[in-house]
């Protein structure tokens, strides 16, 4: 499915932004954005819940958006939620609400892959991609960074400290002085710590900043004539004499000093020094490629196969040492249940269609860890490994369809009756069950359909006489089914 018209949207911790961008020959023109000052991470109380003001904001930002999207195709938008919605305790409850005002899903993505979309939206803007480039993009509630060449990533990482976070904790009432600043640079350094070694290891050539703490640092740099071009450790220096000689956030008088950016500054300006201090830096040029430039460029591979969740899937099943040829018998079983049962899932990229040939090939990558209750080690690691191209969500339902694929079925009850992961769960164990005797021989034909409370599974008598153990499980399974309030009827075909 191709468009010409697509969009990102991007739920930080400090803006709420929105990206139009033109397809045009496998490349993204931007064509208009919109950004709202949300400051989402200033309205996380001391329990870490988003408080009422704060979120009302958000929506507010959201249902702008709304309107400029309103013609769109569902498949033409991704909307992505970064680090404060990955820590607020009431994420879901908010984004009940988003996903009402946007119009549109929105995906809480973990650090390393908010780092991938970063890298993958800067690196679409570099003059000379053969350069090794360090990436620093300090956010409102963390900071990532990237190491890279081309459109690869070889070093991703997130850490939790933001110009929003460092600002409230830091700076209170925007008073700024030597003291609270060697704290803050202090704090960011100690974080910086932890990968600073293996990232100087590594090496670059060049150092570039992205996003909003990096602009706005470059234009007061440059317009109040600290810095000939780009972000300099000595125009670093200069800015940070200027603030600490104000004092206080209102008294603070610069060219091109925004008002948005006012609140935030001192928190921005303490991690990119303790950045330039730690990583040994003497000048980084600006990037307006981000994270929003970068969901642009990964849908665009999404609609042409280039699919980075695929890629993904290959890897785990490599490092996991999954048997390749009993996954592709659970898969290709699962999928012609499926598509047999819900017509709809026969088309190109259908979501459920994806997911059930991903739970399938994933299945059982937890037997790297143990035989015993593997499927809740595969469910395990599914839910928390860094998984690239997926979201958070993405995860949990990946898990969630894991989990459920053998043993007690009340382990999926969380659904809540969610009609179409049932339907995947269903088709996924009585693949399973199928297969159990994990060879070449073609499984039992079976016809899958509805009943008002479950399921039904029709398969060959013949099959089902000759083999005694497989009636034996679907027996099992029908009490499996009838414990959690739903049926599955076995109907012998003649």
């Amino acid at each position: 499915m191709a468009h010409e018209l697509i969009a990102a949207v991007d739920l930080g911790s400090n803006s709420f932004r929105l990206q139009v961008g033109r397809i045009v020959a496998n490349q993204i023109y931007p064509l208009d954005g919109l950004k709202e000052s949300v400051r989402l991470a200033a309205g996380l109380t001391g329990d870490k819940k988003l408080d009422a003001a704060s979120q009302q904001r958000g929506l507010h930002a959201l249902s702008i958006f709304s309107d400029r999207l309103r013609d769109f195709d569902p498949d033409a938008v991704r909307a992505v939620a970064t680090n404060t919605l990955r820590v607020a305790k009431n994420a879901g409850e908010f984004l009940e609400k988003a996903e009402a005002a946007l119009g549109f899903p929105i995906e809480v993505i973990a650090g390393r892959e908010e780092a991938r979309l970063i890298y993958l939206g800067v690196a679409h803007t570099l003059a000379n991609p053969q350069n090794r480039q360090l990436v620093v993009d300090i956010g409102g509630g963390s900071t990532e960074f990237i190491i890279g060449r081309n459109i690869e990533p070889i070093q991703l990482e997130s850490l939790y400290m933001g110009c929003v976070s460092f600002t409230l904790r830091y700076f209170p009432q925007g008073k700024v002085d030597k003291r609270s600043f060697k704290t803050a640079e202090l704090a960011a350094r100690r974080e910086l710590q932890a990968i600073s070694h293996a990232y100087r290891e590594t090496g670059w050539d060049e150092a570039i900043g992205s996003s909003g703490t990096a602009k706005a640092i470059v234009d007061l740099l440059e317009l109040n004539g600290f810095s000939d071009q780009g972000i300099t450790r000595e125009g670093l220096y200069r800015l940070r004499a200027e603030l600490l000689q104000a004092g206080d956030l209102n008294q603070l008088r610069l060219h091109g000093l925004r008002a948005d950016r006012i609140p935030v500054l001192p928190g921005g300006l303490a991690i990119m020094w303790a950045v330039f201090k730690e990583f040994g830096l003497e000048r980084m040029s600006f990037s307006e490629g981000a994270l929003r430039l970068g969901v642009l460029y990964d849908q665009l591979g999404r609609f042409h196969h280039d699919d980075l969740r695929e890629a993904t899937v290959n890897r785990f099943m490599q490092r996991y040492d999954v048997d390749r040829r009993q996954a592709a018998r659970v898969a290709h079983t699962a999928l012609a249940l499926l598509q047999q049962m819900v017509p709809a899932t026969r088309a190109d990229g259908h979501p459920d269609a994806q997911f059930m040939v991903w739970a399938a090939r994933l299945h059982e990558v937890g037997i790297s860890i143990a035989h015993s209750s593997y499927h809740k080690h595969s469910a395990y690691i599914l839910a928390n490994a860094d998984m690239p191209g997926f979201s958070r969500r993405d995860q949990a339902r990946l898990s969630r369809l894991v989990l459920a694929h053998r043993g007690k079925l009340e382990r999926a009850q969380p659904l809540q009756g969610a009609a179409s992961e049932w339907t995947l769960i269903f088709c996924l164990r009585a693949a399973v069950l199928l297969h159990r005797p994990r060879d070449d021989q073609p499984p039992p034909a079976v016809v899958g359909s509805f009943t008002p409370i479950g399921f039904q599974l029709g398969i060959e008598a013949e099959k089902l006489d000759a083999s005694p153990l497989t009636a034996m499980v679907l027996d099992d399974e029908a009490q499996q089914w009838a414990g959690v309030g739903g049926e599955l009827r076995i109907v012998r075909r003649e």
